[in-house]
């Protein structure tokens, strides 16, 4: 059966959203591992970087793990109006990883999720650029989640049948 990997780029309330996604998952027996990109402390992204070719403990794993996924969920909290910095930094190292900048996404259905202090719009808009210029398959419902708008359910079930379909 196909797995998804469910990216978290928070260790705030996107983790519960996460949760919400795992159990979903779990209802349906669909294989699932979920990736905490802040765990991963990895250093920022820059050429330099690169060319020093450290080592990363998790990366390897977590770039495979991507690479195997036949569906992505991504839960980010909006930063400044786009991407949380965690997210970017590690789509940046996936994309340099290999000869493809595409590899790890290209094909994939991805859903985006997020529990955000504000109202999430504008991070929707910077990933769905951002997955759409890797070649992925972003579904047109998303998840957004604040203090006045709690998880809906039915949006978690929809958007895991969408990056399974």
């Amino acid at each position: 059966m196909d797995s998804v990997t469910i990216l978290v780029a928070s260790s705030g309330k996107n983790v519960a959203l996460a949760k919400a996604f795992e159990q979903q998952l779990a209802s349906k027996s669909i294989p699932f591992s979920t990736l905490h990109l802040c765990d991963l402390d990895l250093p920022m992204y820059t050429t330099e970087q690169e060319e020093k070719g450290i080592e990363m403990p998790g990366f390897k794993t977590a770039s495979n793990e991507i690479k195997a996924a036949k569906g992505l969920i991504v839960c980010a909290p909006e930063y400044n109006g786009s991407m949380p910095p965690v997210l970017n930094n590690f789509i940046a190292w996936l994309s340099t990883s290999t000869e493809d900048f595409r590899e790890h996404f290209n094909g994939k259905f991805v859903a985006l999720a997020t529990h955000s202090g504000g109202g999430g719009h504008n991070l929707m808009t910077s990933m769905r650029i951002q997955f759409s210029h890797l070649g992925a398959n972003v579904l047109g419902r998303v998840a957004i989640v604040n203090s006045s708008k709690p998880i809906n359910l039915k949006t978690i079930e929809a958007l895991v049948e969408g990056v399974i379909a």
